[in-house]
């Protein structure tokens, strides 16, 4: 049994002239459209993950073409013509997941079409997602969350106030080093990262701040009597890191350099003009540091042979 996303899975009735049940498939978790499936039901909305047995078979909807057969397990009789159950209409009410989802796609730049292809699933159902409440399967949700470069555990909203890595780690990790065009990757645009600097008192300490990479270098916004303001004209560590609770792997990249104020005027305008964000501690930061890299260096955790 092969399927593609948006197929009918249409399951007989065992008994004769019983009620048979259909649903949209919506996520796949093979390539090649093999099962399991991902199934949104047309009675009642839910999405569960099916393993079909012998009394299901496959409705090929959306990519039949004129003189194919429909596909169906052996001993069961040919697949009838079935409707799709449209998404669910009325006013857009997204729940937290959907509200979570919508944001790290449009903060990626996805499209909805594009995000629903790397996860393995249909659009419309990606649609529904974000519109209205539901509750995705797991392995829907690490597709998805794989997909928006984020974690399962940040979509669902858990652990927002534990620090990360609480989870277990793989039975077999790797840890490789990154080359330079992985970390300046992986940097990025702009994020949240630390920076390493010493405090006023000689104190070492460590500063999140919201960054942009402009030209190159890493440049954030602060306020003068700041302690981030003391990087400047000093040489500081800055460091950011992913990490994906469901899946126990991550990375970080750390730059090393000297730090300056940008104080040219029309150096200074252009930073706001292609600022990403106003720095999420709010007030008045209308300091810009630059920080220009002369070392970048970073590690990555994946299971051995990846």
């Amino acid at each position: 049994m092969r399927a593609h996303l948006g197929d009918q899975l249409v399951i007989e009735s065992p008994t004769t002239g019983g009620a048979k049940r259909d649903g949209e498939i919506v996520g796949l978790h093979h390539a090649d459209g093999t099962p399991p499936y991902d199934v949104r039901w047309s009675d009642t909305d839910e999405v569960t993950l099916v393993f079909p047995g012998p009394d299901a078979h496959i409705h090929h909807l959306e990519h039949e073409q004129p003189g194919t057969t429909h596909e169906t397990w052996p001993g069961t009789a040919g697949a009838e013509s079935v409707s799709v159950a449209g998404a669910p209409t009325g006013t857009r009410n997204p729940g937290d997941i959907g509200r979570r989802v919508g944001t790290e796609r449009r903060r990626r730049g996805l499209s909805l079409e594009e995000a629903a292809r790397r996860a393995r699933m249909s659009p419309r159902y990606l649609s529904y997602l974000e519109e209205q409440p539901a509750d995705p399967t797991m392995p829907a949700l690490l597709r998805l969350a794989d997909a928006l470069g984020t974690s399962a555990t940040a979509l669902l909203g858990g652990g927002m106030d534990l620090p990360p890595g609480q989870g277990y780690a793989l039975l077999h990790p790797q840890l490789r080093d990154l080359s330079t065009d992985e970390c300046r990757a992986l940097l990025s645009t702009h994020g949240i990262g630390r920076v390493a600097v010493s405090a006023s008192d000689g104190r070492p300490a460590v500063v999140p701040v919201n960054y942009d990479v402009v030209d190159d270098a890493i440049v954030f916004r602060t306020a003068p009597d700041s302690m981030a303001a003391a990087a400047a004209e000093t040489e500081v560590a800055f460091e950011v890191d992913h990490v994906d609770e469901a899946l126990s792997q991550g990375w970080s990249v750390l730059a090393v350099g000297r730090a300056s104020i940008v104080t040219e005027p029309e150096a200074v305008r252009r930073l706001v003009q292609l600022a990403h964000s106003t720095p999420w501690a709010g007030g008045e930061r209308a300091i810009w540091v630059s920080i220009r890299p002369t070392s970048l260096t970073g590690r990555r955790i994946t299971p051995a042979g990846q």
